[in-house]
């Protein structure tokens, strides 16, 4: 069943726009205090938090982000990557001056999270990997099949549009008909170059760079999201962080449990700083 405790304000959010080195980036957020940013899978948007942007905002600022290339963000031209997203996050965090902030990151907002918390360092207090993918040399060279994620051909007669939600509603249950549109709203946005975001963290070296993360670490992820859940050992084994698998959801658990999303979230950013334990 979907979770919808405390079910989103959506007048009180509040839309900007910030510069950077590619054009404006987009974020929304909510409430005040402790800035807690909150980076999406691709091909979607800040969307995929409306449910937990309030719930979080209660307690801290929460802050959700257009990743570069997405949603309302700039969408400069050349080859993607996990590096060219994370400088989007850098912009974004300078432009709004966040001296210290709290970072979640879900799917491949996770291995950007990875790369931000990687060079930020001291200044992210907490990291939340939610979902994320560990990517290894099985994962880069496509042991298990990459395959195409949403990936539709137009079509003169529209089809292309009931393909693309297809190729995502078996992530889907019953009643969360809303998320899924969102979703592909979002992939409509971006349907030229709607693979890109995947084939991007395909490519990521990511071993060399968790060694130079310095926040402490929770990774987490949804109890049916076969794809992500064999990561968490390997992020348990790399970092020595917490592990927790939430009670629901899949793919899209940001919108699936938000409730006990954001308390997952909540009680990681509220803990007092201190070693992990596994």
């Amino acid at each position: 069943m979907t979770d919808t405790t405390n079910a989103p304000h959506t007048n009180a959010l509040r839309k900007g726009y910030v510069p950077s080195r590619f054009g404006q980036l987009h974020y929304v957020e909510y409430g005040d205090g402790e800035p807690v940013l909150l980076l999406h899978q691709t091909p979607r948007s800040w969307t995929e938090y409306l449910g937990v942007l309030p719930l979080v905002g209660a307690r801290y600022r929460a802050i959700a982000m257009d990743t570069l290339g997405y949603g309302a963000s700039a969408k400069p031209e050349g080859p993607h990557s996990v590096e060219r997203f994370a400088d989007g996050v850098g912009d974004l965090v300078e432009a709004l001056g966040l001296d210290r902030f709290h970072l979640v990151g879900h799917h491949t907002g996770g291995a950007i999270a990875v790369e931000v918390a990687a060079r930020f360092q001291d200044r992210v207090a907490s990291l939340t990997l939610s979902a994320t993918a560990f990517v290894d040399d099985e994962k880069r060279s496509g042991v298990g099949g990459h395959g195409r994620v949403d990936h539709v051909d137009p079509k003169p007669d529209g089809s292309h549009l009931r393909e693309l939600w297809d190729r995502r509603r078996g992530f889907y249950r019953p009643g969360e008909e809303a998320a899924l549109t969102r979703y592909v709203i979002d992939a409509l946005t971006v349907l030229d170059r709607v693979e890109e975001g995947h084939e991007s963290l395909r490519r990521y070296v990511m071993e060399p760079r968790l060694p130079q993360i310095t926040a402490r670490t929770l990774a987490v992820c949804a109890s049916g999201d076969h794809f992500s859940l064999p990561s968490l050992p390997k992020f348990a084994a790399a970092l020595g962080c917490e592990t927790r698998v939430l009670s629901d959801g899949h793919v899209a658990a940001p919108e699936q449990v938000p409730a006990e999303f954001a308390r997952t979230v909540l009680e990681w950013v509220g803990r007092a700083d201190g070693p992990a334990v596994t």
